[in-house]
């Protein structure tokens, strides 16, 4: 019994930040929070390098070449996974949920299932990862994505204008809020939106484009999956 104290007690003192989670439950997890080498970390710059230029199968291709135990390699691989829409994503964020990187994990199953056109599980999902980060301005537009895709505006509003107040340059955010506006025919406040995030006559057409299908009368159409925040976003050269 004071052996098993003692191991508990070492374990509380060594364990990384678990989002709330008991910290020996991330040492025992298969995924690894440890501090990489600086050989590691040139290797997965070089693959968000590569992921960022469109360059999928390369940067996953980089990936492989780490341990498959660490966090940020895993978490990674189920990014670019899910870009190419390969079914690997889904498990590979599974194993990171309960561990150091719960936000993000919970983020992405968000993405998958939004693209899906699942908002019940995808708001399940992006509501745990706003919890996990409430800071995070790509979380707050993609929950912000699924409520409107549930025509929840109250709610889609206050996500896009979190998100935006968090980054202000997020054009992604303004879009959508655009989207909304547009939706609701407030074209004077749309407007003055276009104008202070200085969107381009292409992303205005495109938030109109898809206010005019959340009008049209289909069941369960959901906003285009390009408008949750991941194919455009830079992946990040080390986890925040």
């Amino acid at each position: 019994m004071k052996v098993l104290i003692v191991i508990a007690s070492l374990l509380l003192l060594g364990g990384c930040a678990t989002n709330g989670q008991a910290p020996w439950t991330s040492l025992l997890s298969p995924s690894s929070c440890s501090k990489l080498s600086s050989e590691q970390e040139l290797a997965l710059n070089l693959a968000d390098d590569l992921a960022n230029d469109g360059k999928l199968h390369a940067s996953l291709a980089n990936l492989e070449s780490l341990p498959d135990n660490l966090s940020e390699v895993r978490l990674r691989k189920a990014k670019v996974y899910r870009l190419l829409g390969r079914s690997e994503a889904e498990p590979l964020y599974r194993s990171l949920v309960g561990g150091c990187l719960t936000a993000e994990a919970e983020h992405g199953l968000g993405q998958l299932y939004a693209a899906r056109g699942d908002n019940g599980q995808a708001q399940a999902h992006l509501q745990r990862a706003v919890r996990l980060a409430p800071t995070d301005e790509k979380i707050r537009n993609d929950l912000g994505v699924v409520y409107l895709n549930q025509l929840r505006l109250n709610d889609a509003s206050f996500e896009f204008l979190t998100a935006l107040e968090l980054k202000q340059n997020n054009q992604l955010a303004a879009q959508n809020l655009v989207t909304l506006l547009l939706y609701q025919n407030n074209w004077p406040q749309a407007a003055e939106i276009v104008s202070r995030a200085k969107l381009t006559p292409d992303q205005f057409t495109e938030a109109q484009e898809r206010a005019e299908k959340l009008k049209a009368p289909v069941k369960a159409k959901p906003v285009p999956g390009n408008q949750v925040a991941v194919v455009a976003d830079p992946l990040p050269s080390s986890i925040k």
